[in-house]
């Protein structure tokens, strides 16, 4: 690989992984508020499909990255993003805490009471996330890599779903537990927000996978990579 290509290599590598960080730190900013989408009128515990927090609509994004930097530049650099991303986590829940202890001026638009109602919550949001997503992203990509290590870089469709739909669940399944536990989300919605928020994932899931292919597609045209071959972005032997 010459050297303006592993340039290259590397500004793409840091464009993911700030669109993973942006992704990963709006969907606990925004969480609070839950939509609705009805595709079919169908019930479940009490909850209709689909009943969901806006935090789950850049969540996903964040796996289809760390799936792509996985086939492309391998596990050590998806854990990198993780890494990065819990520290960015951290990072916003000092400046969120900061924000909320001081007092707001008389004529600020935004009152105490309404900033503490909006992102108080999220101190308690960004932790159980935090806990919930460190360990759900690690299992992502476990999984993923041992179903590429299995199929020898074939089936890509195979490694990209299997992972996402069981860390997912994983995911989905602890961070309502912590909310309902944290009295923000009342236990009566418990069995249906984690159904409906599974499926959803996994339809997202569906969704994702020819991006996933169309972006690895991509990558092994322009830096010329075999199937199962990943960029090093320390390897400078082959650079010229």
């Amino acid at each position: 690989m010459t050297l303006k290509d592993m340039l290259a290599a590397q500004r793409i590598y840091i464009l993911l992984g700030a669109l993973f960080i942006t992704s990963l730190v709006v969907s606990n900013l925004i969480f609070q508020k839950f939509f609705y989408w009805y595709p079919v009128d169908v019930e479940i515990f009490g909850n209709k499909l689909f009943e969901i927090s806006v935090g789950i609509l850049p969540y996903p994004i964040t796996f289809l990255i760390t799936d792509l930097i996985s086939e492309i530049y391998g596990k050590k650099r998806a854990n990198d993003v993780v890494v990065t991303g819990i520290f960015a986590s951290l990072f916003s829940l000092l400046i969120i805490l900061v924000a909320d202890s001081v007092p707001a001026t008389s004529w600020s638009y935004v009152k105490d009471d309404m900033f503490h109602t909006v992102f108080g919550n999220s101190v308690i949001a960004v932790f159980a996330s935090m806990l919930t997503y460190l360990f759900a992203q690690f299992v992502d990509i476990q999984i993923y890599h041992f179903w590429k290590r299995l199929t020898k870089g074939k089936h890509l469709w195979l490694r990209n779903n299997f992972s996402t739909w069981f860390s997912q669940f994983v995911d989905t399944f602890t961070i309502v537990t912590l909310l309902c536990s944290f009295n923000i989300i009342d236990w009566s919605n418990f069995k249906g927000l984690l159904i409906s928020g599974f499926l959803f994932k996994v339809l997202i899931a569906l969704i994702d996978t020819p991006f996933l292919y169309l972006g690895v597609f991509l990558f092994r045209k322009r830096f010329n990579l075999k199937v199962n071959e990943e960029i090093d972005l320390l390897l400078k032997n082959n650079t010229k």
